[in-house]
């Protein structure tokens, strides 16, 4: 037989066959396995830890500071991670950290917890993680370090010997969280994007930004800071970060990190000369995001006529 004006013979040997795979995008809000496809190699992914707690009230007369966001780390636009097919590795998702009790007059017991790991693992890998946010604290402390660090504790009385640090964020996932310089205003959350402002005289502060990804196919921000709280009627409150970061409080406790955002809780707010006990705002629950590649496998021997038809249709594999 001819195609345009050749003989094209046969070659011996079974028909060829070619295998497909289609780009899959798998979330995972909680905790389990992925199994790679059959002919997944590589994979992109977003990883983000859970949210740090934000600072309960205590005393009366200032607001708590916001917790960090969890550490995000991607290879979206770098490296793919190289897997084997028909594989099961584990997903971790870090649950978020509790906001701090709001305790009536009293410093010692109100600051947030850390935000705990998100990872990927698996026995043919080297283990992916990102660091849960560091808790927000109170009464003079330094945040605790984390993804991205807990603003510093408030000093009640409004005085500091010195400027009091934002707990530390983890190179490549995350920022510090804002200092106190002896302010009443609550100190914001580290975010993934940027750290958290610096408490003012009354009001609550901004957390950090957080990263936007378009790993889904649609633009999405995580891991922003919890806001500030402020002294009460005294003060005003940032508005929430981006990247579901939770806002602070006026004379309420301070609002949640979104739910698989991983963005740090909210500090607490106060009126001053009143005894409250408002809660931080709990941080937010991490995420993992995969995305397999589409693929194309061939096996067996293809003849040469078949070998002609791809390539002008431009589908040689």
């Amino acid at each position: 037989k001819q195609e345009h004006g050749c003989n094209m013979p046969r070659l011996i040997g079974a028909a060829q066959t070619v295998s497909s795979q289609s780009e899959q995008i798998t979330t995972f809000n909680s905790s389990g396995t992925l199994t790679t496809g059959a002919l997944t190699t590589e994979l992109e992914y977003l990883i983000v830890a859970g949210g740090g707690g934000g600072a309960g009230s205590g005393r009366s007369d200032a607001g708590g500071s916001g917790g960090g966001a969890g550490g995000l780390t991607t290879n979206v636009g770098g490296t793919p991670l190289t897997v084997s097919s028909s594989t099961g590795y584990t997903i971790t998702i870090g649950a978020s950290g509790a906001g701090g009790a709001g305790v009536a007059f009293d410093n010692n017991s109100n600051g947030g917890a850390n935000g705990s790991v998100s990872s990927i693992a698996g026995s043919d890998i080297t283990t992916v993680s990102t660091v849960g946010g560091g808790g927000a604290a109170r009464n003079g402390l330094a945040g605790s370090s984390g993804g991205s660090g807990g603003g510093a504790g408030v000093y009640d009385n409004g005085t500091a010997p010195d400027p009091v640090l934002g707990g530390a964020g983890t190179s490549g996932q995350g920022n510090a969280g804002g200092n106190n310089t002896g302010t009443r205003g609550g100190s914001g959350g580290g975010g993934a994007g940027a750290a958290g402002s610096v408490g003012g005289v009354v009001n609550g502060a901004a957390g950090g930004n957080g990263v936007a990804s378009s790993i889904t196919g649609s633009s999405v921000t995580y891991a922003g800071g919890g806001g500030g709280g402020a002294r009460g009627s005294d003060g005003s409150v940032a508005s929430a970060a981006s990247g579901g970061g939770g806002a602070g409080g006026d004379i309420a406790g301070g609002s949640a990190g979104t739910t698989n955002k991983g963005g740090g809780g909210g500090g607490s707010g106060s009126i001053f000369q009143q005894s409250f006990t408002n809660n931080g705002g709990n941080g937010g629950s991490g995420v993992v995001i995969v995305k397999e590649p589409a693929a194309k496998a061939a096996s067996s021997v293809w003849d040469i006529r078949t070998v002609y038809r791809q390539i002008v249709e431009d589908d040689w594999v």
